[in-house]
């Protein structure tokens, strides 16, 4: 059963990427001829033309982080797989990896320009401001959830393999370290000894993995609370949104990238010859109860990343399309990359749904999913190894959060430079600190494990933020004369689902908050989120009338 499913939604994704795929890049009317910004510009810092392949890895280890791990596995603890894998397989198709293809070929075409600059274009400036600040937030919610998951599986891990000499969590700590230690050197390896791609690809991955191994042989070194790790998290992030992508975001992407195939290849692995059956429930209640217990719209929101994502609107056309190449490249690292992740959703749900409902209450996403791949990887290496093995599947994991943690402040650090107008390094500084603060304040205050409390709003926003990305797009499609039905009834269908979600959280938020808390405040940027999202379809509801009027004005004169 558990094989058939997957090569059922392989055969989908196949379908998907050479049909579907296909006929949007004739929309867009791809042309190798045209200089992309990353030619034009080529500053050696945010613009560089980089290989396909090695952009590719970049682009799909910072689109895939936590969200479609986690996300999947909470889905179906509440609801049951198989409306996680309906939504997974038609939402990454359809919805998910159009809105990251179109915002990448719109981003180039428009000389890398983010979304809210586009925005700001086609619908105005207000329409910009609005979609700045709503990005802003969003992003924040990104940095928040995201660092207090990291810190997590750095202090605990799996416990049935502590020990006196093995801390878990520390073998965790220790390998994410050491994986951005090497990403560093092999930045500076790329940047001024210029070797052949292959050459690093052989030295470097094999690293990559062995720092799991050195994990478990140093799992002491790093031991510090979940405050504190948080704390170092966050510094971190600011200094990798700081320095040049060569630096730091390249060669940790393209090494994340690897570490992403191998755990999709662990993963097959254990499908295909684990030998295990579906253990959980394919359907639970349409109303599980409690705030977000409806499945409707609540699946669609819990399961962001895998099927839909804003945020992967950001990373196209904040980062990647400064680094696009030849145009043709938009399709295979915009929509190629997404259903990617779909797939790695597709194996996140499988190693919740490997297991019973009871063995798995009260356990974090992250190590369910670091358990279920440890599990499969012991297939080719031994239950002796198992140590290793469920060290690298959270190792993965933290990888995948790491990589989105950088890059949401350094897009964070854009958005403010580009409303208020900073330049040069001062300015890089400005952006940075600025959008840091609330996150630094919320690790400092919230209790441990709060990331529960801000999953749902950043699903929402972030599921928001895409619906908004595809109506800046179909304004713009539609001022070009071109078709917009494969980008108009995605944005339709999102914004419904998600501005429901936020009205039942700002409901639900307020009556659960006690004064000024972390319900009052979720409650409030929910509130702030829907004002923003309908002064942006309102305004390009008068934008395109407008326009339209004016047309039919001309043609009667």
């Amino acid at each position: 059963m558990l094989a058939l499913l997957a090569i059922v939604f392989l055969v989908w994704l196949v379908f998907g990427y050479f049909a579907y795929g296909r006929w949007i890049a004739k929309q867009f009317e791809l042309d190798d001829s045209r200089e992309t910004p990353a030619n034009k510009i080529n500053d050696g810092d945010d613009f560089i033309p980089t290989k396909p392949f090695y952009l590719f890895g970049q682009h799909f280890s910072a689109i895939a982080a936590a969200g479609p791990i986690a996300g999947p596995i909470i889905a179906c603890q509440a609801f049951g797989w198989l409306p996680c894998l309906l939504w997974i397989a038609f939402g990454v198709v359809l919805i998910g990896a159009v809105h990251d293809f179109s915002t990448l070929a719109s981003s180039v075409r428009h000389n890398a320009s983010s979304i809210a600059e586009i925005t700001k274009e086609k619908l105005g400036t207000g329409a910009g401001r609005a979609m700045m600040a709503f990005i802003w937030i969003a992003l924040i919610y990104v940095i928040v959830a995201f660092t207090d998951i990291t810190a997590g599986t750095f202090v605990s891990g799996t416990e049935e393999l502590q020990g006196a000499s093995f801390n878990a969590g520390g073998a965790v700590a220790f390998a994410s370290v050491a994986y951005l230690g090497l990403s560093i050197v092999l930045g500076l390896v790329e940047r001024f000894l210029k070797p052949p791609l292959w050459l690093s690809t052989v030295i470097f991955v094999p690293a990559t993995f062995a720092l799991s191994y050195l994990g478990t042989k140093f799992s002491t070194v790093f031991l510090f609370e979940h405050t504190s790790w948080g704390v170092l998290i966050l510094v971190y992030c600011i200094v990798a949104s700081l320095v040049p992508v060569w630096a730091l975001l390249q060669p940790r992407g393209y090494l994340g990238g690897f570490v992403l195939y191998t755990a999709i290849a662990i993963g097959i692995v254990g499908i295909f010859f684990g030998g295990y059956e579906i253990q959980q429930p394919s359907f639970k209640s349409w109303d599980i109860g409690g705030m977000t217990g409806m499945l409707f719209p609540f699946l669609f929101v819990t399961i962001a990343c895998g099927a839909c994502s804003g945020f992967h609107g950001l990373v196209c056309s904040g980062t990647t399309s400064k680094q696009i190449d030849k145009e043709s490249h938009t399709k295979a690292v915009g929509y190629g990359a997404m259903l990617a992740e779909g797939f790695v959703a597709f194996i996140a749900l499988v190693t919740i749904m490997i297991v019973a409902s009871e063995t798995v209450k009260g356990i974090s996403p992250g190590k369910i999913y670091g358990n279920g791949i440890g599990e499969f990887l012991t297939i080719l290496i031994g239950k002796e190894n198992l140590p290793f093995a469920i060290t690298f599947g959270a190792m993965a994991f933290s990888t995948f959060v790491f990589d989105t943690l950088d890059v949401s402040l350094r897009l964070g650090r854009y958005i403010v430079q580009e409303l208020f107008g900073l330049k040069g390094k001062l300015g890089a500084i400005t952006g940075t600190l600025a959008t840091i603060v609330v996150p630094f304040i919320c690790v400092l205050i919230a209790p441990k494990g709060s990331w529960n409390d801000f999953w749902t709003l950043f699903g929402a926003s972030n599921q928001l933020l895409a619906a908004l990305t595809l109506l800046s797009i179909t304004a713009w499609l539609y001022q070009a004369r071109q078709r917009i039905a494969f980008t108009l009834l995605p944005m339709l269908f999102v914004l419904a689902i998600t501005l429901s979600a936020l009205a039942s959280l700002v409901v639900g938020n307020f009556r659960a908050a006690n004064g000024f808390d972390i319900k009052f405040v979720n409650g409030l940027a929910s509130l702030v989120l829907i004002v923003l999202a309908i002064y942006l379809v309102i305004t390009a509801l008068i934008k395109l009338r407008g326009e339209k009027r004016g047309e039919l004005t001309a043609e009667n004169a």
